[in-house]
């Protein structure tokens, strides 16, 4: 596979992404721990599938122990820290300070060995976290005490997936398939975590278990495959800059769906997110 391929394959994650706070919303109420062990147990089988049919299966018992509890307790952390996020505060708000990421990848790549940190990484996370402040405070000066929760839920697995996808980068040499065991332990986490912590909530209705599938196989499934090629193979810098693309085709799909309304804080928050994303990604290449 060529760079460029490898980047455009893992472009298809950040369209993917677009969709998971629609479909986390969909998903309501279903509890989030069992929201995650259903999505997980999907793309996990999505992915067997895959393994089994090309072979790649193999490649499993040479993969070390380290890495599987790396790349498990990732992604059961971000999920399981997202899902939670959109539970406790409404859905745009609380999805666009999970969109931190991107600028929050580009700013620990820049201190990974060989990097440096310039001004317009700075300038950019200033910007990006403006934006942040706006989202919290609902356009007003004040923080709504009510959803501080949810939105520091989701700040944390903004800070999750970054560590993640930095690190993921440093591990070249595993293959994408180890993200099959990845997505199946993390079913096996969440319905443990389920069992001891929560109600059960099954989703209620045909739309629900919809949605549920649809980030099983998508957000939560698929997404995960293609991104770690991306980051593995392609160009990481334009994967990072095509990333900051998610906060705003995520709110305009929260829109277009009525989850949302299109107000002026909301849209110049998204601007300051990404264009904050965008200062930052061009001093990663100026230091390239």
């Amino acid at each position: 596979m060529t760079r460029t391929k490898a980047t455009a394959v893992g472009f298809i994650a950040v369209l993917l992404w677009a969709l998971l706070a629609l479909f986390t919303v969909g998903s309501a109420p279903t509890s989030p721990l069992m929201l995650n062990a259903l999505c997980f147990t999907i793309g996990g089988t999505l992915g067997v599938v895959w393994a089994i049919a090309t072979g790649e299966w193999r490649a499993l018992r040479s993969i070390p122990l380290k890495v599987y509890l790396f790349g498990s307790l990732s992604l059961f952390g971000y999920h399981a820290l997202y899902f939670s996020a959109l539970r406790l505060a409404p859905a745009a708000e609380a999805g666009l300070i999970a969109y931190l990421w991107p600028l929050l990848i580009v700013l620990m790549s820049g201190l990974l060995p060989g990097e440096r940190l310039r001004a317009g990484h700075l300038f950019g996370a200033c910007l990006g976290f403006l934006g942040a402040a706006l989202i919290i405070g609902g356009g007003d000066l004040g923080f709504n005490p009510a959803h501080l929760p949810g939105y520091g839920l989701a700040l944390a697995c903004a800070f999750t997936w970054s560590s993640y996808s930095v690190l993921s980068r440093r591990l070249g040499d595993i293959p994408t398939v180890s993200v099959v065991v990845f997505c199946l332990a993390t079913a096996v986490f969440s319905t443990l975590l389920h069992l001891a912590l929560e109600d059960t909530v099954w989703p209620a209705d045909t739309l629900t278990w919809v949605s549920v599938f649809a980030l099983g196989l998508g957000p939560v499934g698929l997404a995960f495959y293609v991104w770690d090629v991306g980051v593995k193979r392609g160009d990481i810098q334009l994967l990072g800059t095509a990333s900051y693309a998610a906060p705003l085709l995520s709110t305009l799909a929260l829109v277009g769906a009525g989850f949302a309304e299109p107000t002026i804080h909301l849209g110049a928050a998204a601007l300051l997110i990404t264009g904050g994303a965008v200062l930052a990604t061009r001093a990663s290449l100026k230091s390239g």
